[in-house]
C-alpha cells in the first residue's frame, strides 16, 4: 500500500510548521512576556505545538506508508574553506520517531500547564520558555548534521537553565539551575571535541557523508570520535558521574520537568547513540563501556529511589534508571529497542510527573510523601492515572514498559552478559517497590495530611483530560512493537535475537515479572499495614542513611571541586584582583585626576597667568628646537668624552 501526502500538501511544508511552530508559540508568548495578563497565551501556545504534532504526524503517515525521506536545506550556513554547512534538516524514520514523542508529550505538557501555572505572576514568560525549549529539542532531532545537533543542544541546554531557576526568587532554584548549566557545559566540551574530530578527519560534518566515510578511519580515531560524543550524552542523559543536577532539577515548575525527564533534554544523549549507530557500532569496546555504565546507574539510581520522601525526586530517580536500561540496549547494539523504550518511556514518565504536580497542588506544594496518605477519597482521577503509570513502569504485562524493558533484559541475556542481565533484573524489582511505595504512601492508608492543616483538592478537569492520552499510550504502545520493528529498522539496523533466546523468552519473561510483582507485592504490604514500614525500620541504619545523603557524592563534589575552587576565587579576588588590577585601575584613574585638578587652572581665563603658561610653553618649544638642532653635535661630544 502506497500513501502520498504531496496529494494533500507539500512535505516541505509540513517539515517547516513542525520545525518553526514552537518557535512561533515561543516568540508570541515573548511578546506578552512581561504582561500581568495572560490574553490567552496558554491556549494559543499550545495549539501551536499541537499544530506541530499534527504535522509530524503527517511525515510519519508520509513515511510508513513508503514515502521516501524529506530533507530540506534552507540555505548555507557556515562555508569558510572546505567547512561547508548548511541549514539543513531531514525528516527520516528515526527523527520523525523522535518529532512525534517530542510534539505528543510537549502538547499535552502545554495544556496541563494552563491550569497548573495560572495563578503564577510568570505565566506568559512561562510558555514562552517552554515553546522555546520544544523548539530546540526539535532542531535538535531534525538537523541532518552534527553542527546542526549542537546548536540544538545548546539550545536545550539554555532553556532548561531558564526553566529550572523559572522562580528566580528561590536562591535553591537558581543554585540547581546553575548547577544543570555547568554541569552540562562540563561534557559539552567533550562532545564538541568530538565533532571537531570527525571534521578533522573526515572533512564534514552531514550525517549522510560522515556514516559513509567512517568505516575507512583507523580504529583508534573512531574510538577517541565515541568517547567524547558519548561524554557529551552523559551529561545531557545524567549518567554517572555527571548525574547530580538531574534530581536538583526538581525546583523547577512541575510541568517543566515531565518535558525534561519524558521528551526533551535528557533523551537527547540516548538519541545521540541511536543516531551515530555507525560510529558506535565500529567501536564495541566502548559500547560495552556505554552499557556496564547504563546498568550501574539503573541500580544506582533505583537504590536512591527507595528511600527518598521527596515524590518529585523519587520519580527524578527513576528517570535516571531507565535512561540506564536504554544505554544498555544502545551499548549492546539493540539501537531499536533503546529507541522503543525511549518511546514508551516518555508516555508513562510524562504521566507520572504531571500526576505528581496535581499531587503538589493539592497539598499546598508539600512534597513529602510522608505526610500524604488517602488521597484516592479526593483525587481519585489522579489515583488512577499515576497507578496506570506506575504499573506500566514496574513492567508489568500488557503496559507499555513490559514490552520494552523486557526485550532489553532478554538482549542482555542473549549476547551472555549475564552480569547486566542480573544487575538489571534486580533494578526491575526495585523500581516496581518505589514505584508501589510512593502511590500506597501517597493515596492508600490514613489520611495523614489532616494532622497539618492541609485541605487537598482534585485538579481541574481539563487537566486530568490533558493526561489520559498519556494513560492510554501507557497501556497500548508496546503492543504497536512490530509495527514499530519495521518502521525504524528502515534506518536502524535490525537487532537478530538468537535462536538459544527464543527457546529461553518465557522463562525470562516469568523470572523478570516475578521481580516484579514481588517489589509491588512487599510495597504494597509493608504499606498497607504499616505505612513507611521500611524507612521508620532502617531510618538510622548507615546504608539507609548513605542512599538518603545520594552516596554522600554532592558532599564529594562539594570538598573536592566547590570548596577549593570558592577558595582560590577568594585567593585570587583579594590578592590579585584587589590588590594588582583594581589598585592598578584606580592609580591610572587617580593619576589623570590629580594631573586635571593641578592643571585646571589652564583654563582659569586669568591673563596674568595664561601669559606666565605661555612664556612657559615657548620656553620648552625654544629648548627642544635647540635641542634637536644640535643633537648631532652634543652626541659627538658626548662620545668623545665617553672614548677619553
Amino acid at each position: 500500500m502506497s500513501f502520498n501526502i504531496n496529494e494533500f500538501i507539500d512535505t516541505k511544508t509540513l517539515l517547516y510548521v513542525a520545525l518553526f511552530s514552537p518557535l512561533v508559540s515561543s516568540l508570541f508568548a515573548g511578546i506578552y512576556g512581561a504582561s500581568p495578563k495572560k490574553i490567552n497565551v496558554g491556549v494559543i501556545s499550545s495549539l501551536l505545538i499541537f499544530l506541530s504534532f499534527l504535522a509530524s504526524v503527517g511525515l510519519f503517515l508520509h513515511l510508513y506508508f513508503g514515502g521516501s525521506v524529506v530533507n530540506v536545506m534552507m540555505m548555507d550556513w557556515i562555508s569558510a574553506g572546505d567547512l561547508k554547512v548548511p541549514f539543513g534538516f531531514v525528516a527520516d524514520h528515526v527523527s520523525v520517531t523522535m518529532m512525534l514523542v517530542v510534539t505528543l508529550v510537549s502538547t499535552v505538557v502545554h495544556f496541563y500547564s494552563i491550569g497548573y501555572m495560572e495563578k503564577d505572576k510568570g505565566f506568559n514568560r512561562f510558555f514562552s520558555y517552554l515553546s522555546a525549549f520544544v523548539f530546540s529539542m526539535m532542531f535538535l532531532v531534525m538537523s541532518d548534521n552534527f553542527l546542526g545537533l549542537f546548536i540544538g543542544w545548546e539550545g536545550v541546554g539554555l532553556c532548561s537553565w531558564l526553566l529550572i531557576g523559572f522562580w528566580y526568587e528561590k536562591e535553591s532554584a537558581t543554585w540547581a539551575a546553575n548547577e544543570a548549566f555547568i554541569m552540562n557545559r562540563i561534557a559539552d566540551l567533550g562532545m564538541l571535541i568530538g565533532i571537531f574530530m570527525i571534521y578533522w578527519t573526515m572533512g564534514t560534518l552531514q550525517y549522510d557523508e560522515v556514516f559513509a566515510k567512517i568505516s575507512s578511519v583507523p580504529v583508534d580515531v573512531v574510538t577517541m570520535i565515541a568517547i567524547f560524543l558519548f561524554i557529551g550524552a552523559m551529561g545531557k542523559s545524567a549518567q554517572f558521574p555527571l548525574h547530580t543536577w538531574l534530581a536538583d532539577a526538581m525546583e523547577g515548575p512541575t510541568p517543566v520537568s515531565a518535558l525534561i525527564h519524558a521528551a526533551t533534554m535528557v533523551t537527547a544523549g540516548v538519541y545521540l547513540v541511536i543516531r551515530a549507530n555507525e560510529i558506535f557500532s565500529l567501536v564495541p569496546e566502548v559500547g560495552f563501556f556505554i552499557a556496564s555504565l547504563g546498568a550501574f546507574v539503573a541500580l544506582f539510581a533505583a537504590t536512591m529511589a527507595l528511600v527518598n520522601r521527596d515524590i518529585k525526586r523519587v520519580i527524578a530517580y527513576s528517570t535516571l534508571s531507565q535512561l540506564g536500561y536504554m544505554f544498555v540496549a544502545g551499548g549492546l547494539g539493540a539501537y531499536w529497542i533503546a529507541l522503543f523504550h525511549l518511546v514508551t518511556h516518555a508516555f508513562f514518565k510524562a504521566l507520572l510527573f504531571l500526576g505528581a504536580g496535581n499531587v503538589m497542588h493539592a497539598m499546598e506544594d508539600e512534597l513529602n510523601i510522608m505526610k500524604m496518605g488517602g488521597l484516592r477519597k479526593v483525587m481519585l482521577g489522579t489515583a488512577i492515572l499515576m497507578l496506570i503509570a506506575s504499573v506500566a513502569l514496574s513492567g508489568i504485562y500488557p503496559f507499555a514498559g513490559f514490552f520494552s524493558k523486557d526485550k532489553i533484559l532478554e538482549v542482555a541475556f542473549d549476547t551472555q552478559h549475564y552480569i547486566l542481565w542480573g544487575t538489571l533484573w534486580l533494578t526491575a524489582g526495585l523500581t516496581a517497590f518505589y514505584s508501589f511505595r510512593v502511590v500506597m504512601l501517597v493515596f492508600f492508608g490514613s489520611s495523614r495530611y489532616k494532622d497539618f492543616g492541609i485541605h487537598p483538592h482534585e485538579a481541574h478537569g481539563f487537566m486530568l483530560w490533558a493526561m489520559t492520552p498519556l494513560a492510554v499510550l501507557a497501556i497500548v504502545a508496546g503492543l504497536f512493537e512490530h509495527q514499530f520493528v519495521e518502521f525504524v529498522t528502515k534506518i536502524l539496523p535490525a537487532y537478530s535475537f538468537s535462536e538459544q533466546i527464543h527457546e529461553t523468552i518465557g522463562q525470562l519473561v516469568i523470572v523478570t515479572t516475578s521481580i516484579a510483582v514481588t517489589g509491588i507485592v512487599i510495597a504494597v504490604f509493608s504499606n498497607m499495614f504499616r505505612e513507611g514500614l521500611f524507612s521508620n525500620a532502617f531510618r538510622g541504619n548507615f546504608f539507609y542513611k548513605l542512599l538518603d545523603n545520594q552516596y554522600y557524592i554532592p558532599k564529594i563534589y562539594d570538598e573536592v571541586f566547590s570548596k577549593p575552587y570558592r577558595e582560590l576565587s577568594e585567593l585570587f579576588w583579594k590578592s590579585i584582583d584587589l590588590k594588582i588590577v583594581d589598585a592598578t585601575v584606580d592609580g591610572i584613574g587617580k593619576c589623570l585626576l590629580s594631573t586635571g585638578e593641578n592643571t585646571r587652572e589652564m583654563q582659569s581665563g586669568n591673563l596674568s597667568l595664561m601669559l606666565r603658561w605661555m612664556t612657559i610653553g615657548l620656553t620648552i618649544l625654544l629648548l627642544s628646537a635647540i635641542g634637536y638642532t644640535y643633537a648631532d653635535s652634543i652626541l659627538t661630544l658626548l662620545q668623545q668624552g665617553v672614548a677619553h
